[in-house]
């Protein structure tokens, strides 16, 4: 981290690094700032700490910062409420917390980050760890956290070459995993990051619309609400170059969508996670991956292979463990450990299917929910479709739907609705809705988490 900045400033000082709604940074700037962080952090002794700030050119600085001096930080979703965060902190052992926020409770130790500043003319010795904590999104459950070193995560983006006039939108918050992958490749190439705060989708395309944005990572569900609020405000939207499409899987109706939007853009889908980093991509404009990636005797350098329907990566691949608590590490099989994303291999496509913690259990019989909102989100007048569990006291669970309508299709609620049945009518009966709600697109999105669509099973 701190040598990909060090690089960029030595060769672009006055190259705009970062655009966010308090300001404007070069890379000098960047540079400047980092360097004042790690004086001050060496100055307290500070060896780690919590980091909840909302504002991506104070974030960089204070992660670049603790890179040179080897201080482990650890980003917490800024707006998380106070509570919610002593709680979460406590779990993780963070007493020391930069923020600008003053609604913490009493019992940590409370930094602004313009109080971290201080004389540093030092540089990280070669070899020295760079450690970072980086939470997991957690759309079930308490978050967990990964222990990752910056020299490790950074190897692949140190290779790249310059691309200053790419201008990439921050559509992740800079704590989850893709987002860190963004930051990295932004100071690998020199370009601008662009990054709006909220980063809700209605931002996003607003950014799209006035800042020259020419690149964009985002989850599907992200994507599929930008083009819903570009639909609804009847915005002519701008060229891209580059979309980066994780985080969850491409139904191919959205990616048709992306093409008709955005016909100059290159369009990848990356697999990755928190757990266990960047794994595998592809740029061929179809779903899934290449069943060609996985392992197998003829391709024995593979990183994944499918045992039981449940994608596996090779162990040692990613982070160096979980914070805390070594019971919670993922489930190692011969070598190999389980990702809980479940896939299937179809005509030489692995096909996600879903998460193991958001299958539905409708009396016995296993429903995964990604194949169903991948049909209903394909059905004429749908913007944004979700698919979910609902508990049942009969079977269990039941198969419910969510969708929001364009304004066309809500002249005619029961038309969609007989449509979505239609689409679901030759699965098999267990898979096929037994509730389909019109809701607002708040509600849906009030229904993710991380940038992710929640597809867990609810309470009756």
């Amino acid at each position: 981290m701190i040598g990909l900045l060090e690089k960029a400033a030595a060769e672009r000082p006055g190259q705009v690094a970062v655009v966010t709604p308090e300001a404007t940074l070069t890379y000098g700037d960047l540079l400047d700032g980092a360097r004042r962080v790690a004086g001050a952090l060496a100055e307290r002794g500070i060896e780690r700490f919590a980091v909840l700030e909302p504002d991506a050119g104070w974030v960089l600085g204070l992660l670049a910062g603790a890179a040179a001096v080897g201080s482990e930080p650890c980003q917490y979703q800024p707006d998380l409420d106070a509570a919610q965060f002593a709680e979460q902190a406590a779990a993780l052992g963070h007493t020391v917390v930069v923020t600008r926020r003053t609604d913490l409770p009493d019992g940590f130790t409370v930094l602004r980050p313009d109080e971290l500043s201080a004389p540093f003319a030092g540089t990280p010795a070669p070899g020295a760890p760079q450690p970072v904590m980086i939470r997991t999104t957690g759309t079930t459950g308490l978050p967990k956290a990964a222990r990752h070193d910056w020299t490790v995560l950074s190897r692949r983006a140190g290779a790249a070459r310059p691309h200053p006039e790419q201008r990439w939108l921050l559509a992740y918050g800079p704590q989850q995993f893709a987002g860190i992958q963004v930051l990295l490749h932004v100071l690998s190439v020199h370009a601008t990051l662009v990054a709006p705060f909220p980063r809700q989708p209605r931002d996003g395309l607003a950014a799209l619309l006035t800042q020259d944005v020419t690149c964009v990572s985002a989850t599907p569900t992200y994507w599929r609400f930008l083009l819903a609020e570009a639909r609804s405000a009847g915005a002519v939207l701008p060229r891209l170059a580059q979309i980066t499409l994780g985080g969850e899987a491409s139904s191919p109706d959205l990616l048709a969508e992306l093409h008709d939007a955005f016909p100059d853009a290159r369009i990848s889908q990356v697999y990755a996670s928190t757990e266990f980093g960047s794994i595998a991509s592809v740029r061929d404009g179809l779903p899934g991956l290449a069943a060609s990636s996985l392992w197998s005797p003829e391709h024995p350098e593979g990183q994944l292979r499918v045992e039981d329907g449940e994608l596996l990566v090779r162990a040692g691949t990613g982070m160096l463990g979980y914070a805390g608590d070594a019971a919670e590490s993922p489930r190692e099989i011969d070598g190999w450990v389980a990702t809980g994303d479940l896939v299937e291999v179809v005509d030489g496509r692995v096909l996600f299917r879903g998460r193991s913690s958001e299958v539905i259990n409708v009396g016995g019989v296993k429903v995964h929910p990604l194949p169903i909102e991948e049909r209903v989100a394909a059905v004429p007048g749908v913007q944004v479709a979700r698919v979910h569990g609902r508990a049942n006291p009969m079977v269990g669970a039941v198969v419910a739907v969510e969708v929001a309508l364009t304004a066309e299709a809500r002249a005619d609620e029961s038309a969609v609705k007989s449509a979505i049945r239609s689409a679901c009518a030759d699965l098999p009966r267990a898979w096929q809705p037994r509730s389909i709600k019109v809701v607002d697109e708040a509600v849906l999105a009030a229904a993710t988490k991380g940038g992710k669509t929640v597809r867990a099973t609810s309470p009756e």
